[in-house]
Order: C-alpha cells, then structure tokens, then sequence
C-alpha cells in the first residue's frame, strides 16, 4: 500500500503526472545569449565656451563687436559707391543739380566713368597724340620724327592687371582740357586757355625726359591724329578710317616745363 501511495502521490485524478508546461518570462535584467544588447544614447554634447566656434562666431565677444563694426562700414561704403556712380552716370536731376560737386568729389579721379546712364554714349574714334622735339646737339639744331605718346600709354597699359591710372587718363584728359580750352584755330577760349598749354607742354616733356633725345631740347611740337573705328562686317554703315591730323604750333620749352626744374621748387617750396 505504500507503493501504491507513493505512485498515486505524483498523479492527478486522472492518472497522468502534472508537469508546469507554461512559459517562463524571462527576467528583463538578464539578456539571453542570442539577444542583442541594447544600444547606449549617445552623450549629448554640453555647450563649448565663447571663442570655439567658426567664423566670426568663433572669436571672442570683443572681436566679434569689432568685426560686425568693420562689416557694417564696409557695406555703408559698398552702398555709399553704388549711390555716387549712379548719380554721376545719370541724367541730370535734382539730386546732381544741389550736390554735383559732391558727386564729382567722390568720383574723380579713382572711379571716373566714361558713360552715361540711359543715354550712352561710347566712343566711336580713337585719338592718338603725337609730338616732336627741336633739339640742339654738336651737330646743331635737328628735328625729332613724330614719337606717339599714346601709344607707349597703350603698351604700358596692354597686359597689365593693375594699369596706372597716370597710364590711362594723364594724357586723354590734358589733351581733352586742351581742345576744350580752345577754338579751331587754336586760339584760348576762355581762362582755362593758357593752363591747358602749360599742362600738356609739361606732360610732352615729362615723357620727352624718359628718352635720349641726344641733345637739349629747345622746342615741341603736338599735333592729334583721329581715326573712325571700322564698324563690324556685317554692319551697312562705312566709316573712312584714315587718321586725320590737327597740328599745334610750336612751343618754345621754358624752365618751368622741364621735370627736374619743377621737382626742385617743390622740394624748395617743402623747405619753406
């Protein structure tokens, strides 16, 4: 009987052995082998200091003050620019009637514009300006060939990245106030008259003094050669391109006109 007990001790009523056959959870603090490890949150990175940053955000608060400083004039500058250029291009207006001089001031000599806005007016010719030289050496007085001074401009500016300015407008501008200054028969026409003689004499000698003449020069002479630009082939308009010449009188060179004369008195005039 107590094989009996003991054998009926492990069964249920119906005979069979009870065995838990449900599912254990498994502890969520324990990872099986085969279960991938949780991925860690990365750090989230804590502020860095002032001045550790790029660009400007990079520099110290005092910098950065000095900086949005420089970049505010700059762009005052940039807008001040655009302003002046296009009241000295426009057509005459309010504006340019009350601060012409302004204007001008700003403009000249750096930022000078050859054109005009709405109405432009390009030039369709070119003007070469020549001059000779009567000069005295052993063999006596002889007469220089016509040497171009536009040209030796011309070469100084082709090829250059930062052409002078002396280079570009020195000579246009004196022979422009010349021929302004002037009538067809070359008689002054106003004050200016006189003045434009002494500055392009002065300027001639100023380029006759980077040359070996091979003797003093006594004299000038300058004369202007125009030529028509060629229109293009396709285009019906002809234009004669043969230069035509308009000859000045000689002048007789004086002290006040030779490089080194004037040099001097402004190193007398420093003195003073």
């Amino acid at each position: 009987m107590d094989a009996d007990h003991d054998g009926s001790s492990g069964r249920g009523d119906s005979g069979s052995v009870h065995e838990d056959v449900r599912p254990q959870a498994v502890s969520s603090g324990q990872a099986g082998p085969d279960t991938p490890a949780p991925e860690a949150e990365a750090p989230v990175p804590a502020p860095g200091p002032p001045g550790t940053g790029a660009g400007i955000a990079g520099l110290s608060f005092g910098y950065q003050v000095v900086a949005a400083l420089a970049l505010s004039l700059i762009g005052l500058l940039a807008c001040a620019q655009v302003a002046m250029v296009f009241l000295h291009v426009a057509p005459s207006n309010t504006l340019t009637k009350q601060h012409g001089k302004t204007v001008d001031d700003w403009i000249y000599p750096e930022f000078e514009q050859n054109w005009k806005l709405f109405a432009p007016n390009p030039l369709q010719q070119n003007i070469a300006v020549h001059v000779r030289a009567e000069v005295s050496g052993a063999d006596g007085l002889r007469t220089t060939d016509w040497i171009s001074l536009t040209e030796a401009d011309a070469e100084a500016i082709r090829g250059s990245l930062f052409p002078s300015h002396v280079n570009q407008n020195e000579l246009r501008r004196g022979w422009d106030f010349y021929v302004n200054s002037h009538d067809n028969q070359d008689k002054p026409n106003g004050l200016r008259g006189e003045l434009s003689e002494r500055y392009v004499r002065r300027i001639a000698m100023l380029r006759l003094s980077e040359r070996d003449l091979g003797g003093t020069v006594e004299r000038i002479q300058m004369r202007s050669a125009t030529s028509l630009i060629a229109p293009p082939s396709w285009a019906p308009e002809k234009a004669d391109t043969r230069p035509a010449h308009r000859v000045l009188p000689w002048w007789n060179v004086t002290p006040d006109d030779l490089p080194a004369t004037r040099d001097a008195a402004r190193g007398e005039e420093g003195e003073k």
